[in-house]
């Protein structure tokens, strides 16, 4: 309760700077998985060094609160976008939250905890409570965009391109230094450090129902210095290759679509899931694979 207050006050503090442009949004995400989140943003956007010509009478700042909530897991997340010119953006940002567990479908669902190998096996175990510690995150990073209606003219013209590259840190409060973590049910191969993330799009928009249509690449490398981190591939790049549909129902209602697959490690024997990651053994002469992750759909309501 004590961050959300201080959430709604930071708002409304910015809010009475003067932002020339306010909106507001509300997402629902739901995936195969199965997973769901809620969350609700504000923007506040302020006019900054604009220009008379054509790449930087839109220069702005734009001001980003969220809040969101999941079946195993609350975050708050802030974010800066600076576009000095109309190809280039900065941003820079950060996260905080944290979790519980729950069963579902007979299966334990894990919001945040360590994991680590079971004392004297090589069994993995999972060690968390709710609300034991705070997941953080801070990150930086730039973007070069590309609309080919900028150069001609047009509603049929919109071929789009972004490529965007970040710098984070990512924390767990409670795991020691080389230590992995869960959050959000992830596959808990996290470690307070650095990484790199970074992806490209290109798409198609289209004044139709089927606003766009797009493919985006997806990367993410761990840059910690984790101890044999080779021997279970934490110095190679993990991808995730998505086909995106948008449906714009009206000027407030947006939904998403989006079909994903992504590149798993490969490992040999069988029940390894059982193992903890550190102690599989990967196949070398295969050591990873392209398989299919799941199809989301995101609906956004701007008010």
């Amino acid at each position: 309760m004590k961050r959300i207050v201080i959430f709604i006050m930071l708002c409304l503090t910015v809010k009475m700077l003067g932002a020339q442009e306010v909106s507001k949004e509300l997402t629902l995400l739901a995936s195969t998985i199965p997973e769901t989140k809620l969350g609700f943003t504000i923007h506040f956007r302020y006019p900054f060094l604009e220009g008379e010509g054509e790449l930087t009478k839109d220069n702005n700042i734009d001001l980003g609160f969220t809040a969101e909530i999941s079946p195993i897991s609350v975050n708050g997340l802030a974010e800066a976008v600076w576009t000095p010119v109309a190809f280039i953006q900065f941003a820079a940002g950060g996260r905080i939250g944290s979790g519980w567990n729950i069963s579902l479908f007979g299966s334990d669902v894990y919001g945040i905890g360590i994991n680590r190998a079971e004392a004297g096996t090589n069994n993995a175990e999972h060690s968390g409570s709710a609300f034991d510690g705070l997941i953080w995150k801070a990150k930086t990073g730039a973007a070069l965009q590309f609309d080919l209606a900028a150069l001609y003219p047009g509603d049929w013209h919109h071929v789009v391109a972004r490529s965007y590259h970040e710098i984070n840190y990512s924390g767990y409060t409670r795991a020691k230094a080389h230590e992995s973590w869960y959050f959000e049910n992830d596959d808990g191969e996290n470690c307070n450090g650095f990484s790199y993330y970074g992806n490209l799009i290109i798409g198609y928009q289209m004044p139709v129902l089927i606003s766009m249509v797009a493919l985006l690449a997806e990367a993410d490398l761990f840059l910690y210095d984790t101890p044999d981190r080779s021997d279970w591939r934490d110095d190679k790049i993990r991808w995730t290759f998505s086909g995106i549909a948008d449906f714009k129902i009206s000027e407030q209602l947006n939904i998403t679509l989006i079909a994903q697959f992504r590149t798993r490690k490969n490992y040999l024997g069988s029940g390894w899931e059982d193992t903890y990651y550190r102690k599989r053994t990967i196949d070398s002469s295969r050591p990873q694979r392209l398989e299919f992750y799941r199809i989301a759909a995101a609906l956004s309501y701007k008010f």
